[in-house]
């Protein structure tokens, strides 16, 4: 019997990550991720799929990104109703980010329909926070590098990718074929986060390329952000981070707790963690040691750098505080969340500073800024952007493309085909360019919706 794979996203994009595995009348998905960035992509979250969701056995998780699992709740409102494999803190973060997601989505469909600004009457939520609540109860957790049984007579484990809290790398094995996938790979260097593991054998495997296309600078994050910070509060600004709630958020607050006990930073300027999201999965550190670099006295340091904003009236009250600050809130691409309303009121002012921090796909309003837009379009009205936009080049949590290709070069064998995803078509075809020219391996950007025989 065939083994197929079929790529339902992150197909010359780098968003929406679902790849269909199919064998013997049964079917899996390998992560459930909602499409984000440009209209049309996002478009795509609304376009039925082309099996049914009751039809999935399975689904199985490498880490709890929106572009990897977001999409969740809506295949099990849909009619899934398998089991979802994940690591324990990728469960753990998917009780933080899929509940908040379907309330972002109630919140900004009523914010459309009370202000009139939608094409479409009324605007409808692509899910609601009770569907996303629902949808968690069909998962179910394995510890990294323990074999388990999606489906009777597959089998699969994960391994750790490092990148965020519980992301794992995949391998799955299924009618005598061995297909990894490489989730999202984390940096050998990252702060946080353990070095991604080893990558066994396999006959293929599916390789993300965020960062195919460039290195990252020698650098460090420190190095970037003490003296744009610094440079911010001494012009008495404001400065606002569109920061990712899981992995990015901790990361600036680990680097900023470093700065301050450096004497880098004043130690009296003030800090809020304005993301209730961002706020959970900070806690989790401290109950996953282990699964990181931090010991428990760094993850106390990182808990405590910060005044955690929980509550709307909090995050409203933040605007009372004269004098120079830092608001790290969510969401890191400017897409929705708090952050929205810190843009709108300190973008049009010169003192003020946006700190942007990693990756900002193409059509996001975090793109817009980082090419040097001078307005931003948010709840129906165009901001003027008169703010410092400062972009920093060394927070990414992705691997880049000698990490990638390093990683890849450490497997046993050489795969039968590599199938390069989860990039901007340029990046992709750099690192498919340098798999074919480096490594004489096959290796080609797949189209989306495109069926494979493994």
């Amino acid at each position: 019997m065939t083994v197929t794979l079929r790529f339902l996203g992150a197909a010359g994009t780098v968003t929406g990550s679902k790849y269909l595995v199919e064998h013997d009348g049964h079917s899996l998905l390998v992560d459930c991720g909602l499409f984000q960035g440009y209209k049309q992509l996002r478009l795509r979250n609304r376009d039925p799929l082309p099996v049914m969701p009751n039809h999935i056995h399975a689904v199985l998780l490498t880490h709890a990104h929106l572009d990897h699992s977001g999409y969740l709740p809506l295949l099990a409102k849909e009619g899934f109703r398998g089991k979802v494999w994940s690591t324990p803190a990728t469960r753990d973060l998917a009780q933080i980010l899929l509940p908040d997601s379907g309330h972002i989505q109630e919140a900004d469909a009523d914010f459309a329909n009370r202000h009139g600004f939608s094409k479409h009457a009324p605007a409808l939520p692509l899910y609601t926070e009770d569907d996303a609540r629902q949808s968690l109860k069909l998962i179910r957790t394995v510890p990294m590098g323990k074999a388990f049984e999606p489906i009777k007579g597959w089998t699969a484990h994960f391994f750790g990718a490092g990148h965020i809290l519980g992301a794992a790398s995949l391998l799955l094995e299924v009618g005598g074929r061995r297909i990894v996938f490489s989730g999202d790979l984390g940096r050998p260097d990252d702060a946080l986060m353990l070095p991604p593991e080893r990558a066994p054998a396999a006959d293929a495997v599916v390789c993300e390329s965020t960062y195919g296309d460039r290195e990252h600078p020698v650098e460090d994050v420190l190095a970037e952000l003490g003296p744009s910070l610094k440079r911010c509060a001494a012009r008495g600004g404001t400065a606002v981070v569109p920061a990712f709630a899981v992995g990015r958020a901790q990361a600036l607050l680990h680097a900023i707790a470093e700065l301050k006990a450096r004497h880098e930073l004043p130690r009296d300027l003030p800090i809020y963690l304005d993301s209730p999201m961002a706020i959970h999965s900070t806690g989790l550190f401290s109950r996953h040691i282990g699964e990181h670099r931090l010991d428990a006295a760094q993850c106390q340091a990182m808990e405590s750098v910060a005044k955690m904003t929980r509550t709307a009236d909090e995050s409203k009250a933040i605007a009372m505080q004269h004098g120079p600050k830092v608001i790290i809130s969510a969401s890191g691409m400017a897409t929705g969340g708090r952050v929205l309303h810190h843009l709108a009121r300190y973008l049009p002012d010169h003192r003020n500073m946006v700190l942007l921090t990693g990756y900002q796909a193409p059509g996001t309003r975090g793109a817009t800024l980082a090419s040097g837009g001078t307005q931003l379009r948010m709840h129906g009205q165009d901001i003027p952007v008169r703010a410092e936009v400062v972009q920093l080049t060394s927070a990414s949590a992705h691997a880049d493309s000698n990490q990638l290709m390093a990683w890849l070069q450490a497997l046993p064998s050489a795969p039968h085909r590599v199938f390069v995803t989860h990039g901007d078509p340029e990046a992709s075809d750099r690192l498919r360019y340098r798999i074919e020219h480096e490594l004489n391996w096959r290796a080609l950007v797949p189209e989306h919706g495109s069926m494979w025989s493994i």
